[in-house]
């Protein structure tokens, strides 16, 4: 069965210092378009293909596109509400990995049965501390 991987957005894009402030509707799409390559991929380590990916925008980037291989959700309210519902609702009996590096979130999806892990999952060490 596939893996669920669900990227908290605000959290994940916060985490590299790039002015990413400026423009957050753009920063959500530059992880959006980051994201894919780990459907094929998978995140070394942590899960391997097939897996369903989840990026969750907020605020200012609330309807950001889904693409091919990334499902976008924007939150109605708070970011952090809508991963735990997902988690809640799809994470089921499969694998169910959300990326983040907010403690508060960390400890309401573990005990839904979700693992954790943190925003250099998906960044690594790239351009300005970011994997593209």
């Amino acid at each position: 069965m596939d893996s669920l991987v669900i990227v908290d957005a605000a959290n994940v894009v916060g985490s590299v210092p790039d002015g990413w402030w400026r423009d957050r509707r753009g920063a959500a799409e530059r992880l959006r378009d980051a994201l894919p390559r780990y459907v094929d991929e998978g995140l070394p380590g942590l899960v391997t293909p097939p897996l369903e990916m989840v990026l969750v925008v907020e605020g200012a980037a609330r309807g950001v596109a889904s693409v091919e291989g990334v499902r976008v959700e924007s939150a109605d309210g708070s970011g952090d509400d809508r991963i735990v519902t997902l988690v809640a609702e799809e994470g089921g009996d499969r694998d169910c990995l959300v990326v983040t590096a907010d403690r508060g979130l960390r400890g309401r999806v573990e005990a839904l049965g979700a693992r954790v892990t943190g925003p250099r999952a998906v960044w690594g060490a790239g351009r300005g501390g970011r994997r593209a």
